[in-house]
């Protein structure tokens, strides 16, 4: 029996992460989504998915000193995203920069290749977004973590506390999401023993194309509707009787509340009042679960992450064009987790097709 897109089909164990679509839950390493992100860094989280225990004090030093050191990029790396075409998305830029920094030698996928991968995500595409706008490169920061790093290279200086937070938990909780398609075209790659930059490549190869790593842009397009209107429930009332789509509600795989969405929601009440777009995220996701309730009863449909992501992206002045790459920035330690746990116990991927064409005449 063919099932297309392998639906369903279990290909690999795994101890990294489990999502139960039917309760509304994401498990990393043991642990439900919503508490990693009250108390924990986007540093803790990921030596967690790597190493399936958290860092003590020691380790967890060690683990932002090199991404520190790994900030940086050589020289031919930087001369390399001087030099593509203007016109080339951020998603082809990554994917070729980070196949140009593997090592000319085949090395067995390891944890300090996954840190180097991880630290210079941000600076490749902070890079490239000063070059295209004409100005000069903000330099990594050693003073600063991974997260607030970022900001300040897009931005040249010293993020709000309240959006590097907000920035920080939605990066945690895209870190990893189970056998999704471009995690599961890393472990393909690296199950024939090619190396972890090749795995990566694959993985963000995978993730540019729109039915994976698609951007929140209609979110934003719909709560920019929501700020001019004057009226958000009158707005949304309509929609849902002209039968429009509300975008940031419902999800494919969660059949409740998304619970990232619900994650991010907590962070986003506690900082809210200090940012006028995550507080109209929260005045629209009420008003709009009140109503297709009423509209639409028997429905389970409520916000996703992409509604509070796009509220995120809006609130910090992030171009569209960087959505994609940043949740790549995030998403590479779920990868090359799962490039380290598929070298471990390595079995080549090798499915089979089954041939529809013509036979020849006997």
């Amino acid at each position: 029996m063919v099932i297309k897109g392998l639906k369903g089909v279990k290909a690999a164990e795994t101890a990294i992460s489990h999502i139960d679509g039917v309760n509304g839950r994401l498990i990393y390493r043991g642990l439900d989504i919503g508490e990693l992100t009250k108390n924990h860094s986007f540093e803790e989280v990921s030596y967690l998915l790597w190493h399936g225990e958290w860092p003590d004090h020691h380790q967890l030093l060690q683990l932002k000193n090199e991404l520190k050191k790994h900030r940086e990029l050589p020289e031919y790396l930087e001369n390399l995203l001087i030099s593509l075409p203007a016109e080339m998305d951020f998603m082809s830029v990554l994917r070729t920069a980070v196949s140009a920094a593997g090592p000319l030698n085949k090395d067995k996928p390891s944890y300090s290749d996954s840190i180097r991968l991880t630290a210079m995500m941000p600076t490749i595409i902070a890079c490239r977004k000063s070059h295209l706008e004409g100005r000069p490169f903000v330099r990594p920061s050693a003073e600063l973590d991974h997260v607030e790093n970022y900001l300040y290279m897009l931005n040249g200086e010293k993020p709000a506390e309240s959006q590097c937070k907000a920035l920080e938990t939605y990066m945690i909780l895209t870190l990893e999401h189970g056998m999704n398609a471009s995690t599961f075209s890393a472990r393909v790659t690296v199950s024939t023993e090619s190396d972890i930059y090749s795995a990566v490549t694959s993985a963000i190869g995978t993730m540019k194309g729109p039915l994976h790593g698609g951007a929140p842009s209609e979110v934003i397009a719909f709560l920019d509707e929501a700020a001019k209107s004057g009226n958000i429930e009158k707005l949304i009332r309509e929609k849902i009787n002209r039968g429009e789509r509300l975008m940031g509600f419902g999800h494919r795989v969660y059949k409740t509340h998304d619970p990232r969405a619900l994650a991010l929601k907590s962070v986003l009440l506690e900082i809210a009042g200090k940012d006028e777009w995550l507080g109209l995220s929260l005045d629209v996701e009420t008003a709009a679960v009140r109503l297709l309730q009423e509209l639409k009863p028997g429905r389970a449909l409520y916000t996703n992450i992409e509604f509070y992501a796009a509220a995120i992206m809006k609130s910090i002045q992030m171009e569209s064009d960087l959505f994609t790459p940043t949740f790549t920035a995030s998403r590479v330690v779920g990868w090359t987790a799962h490039v380290l746990e598929q070298a471990e116990n390595n079995t080549i991927f090798r499915p089979e097709s089954h041939y529809i064409g013509k036979m020849p005449v006997v």
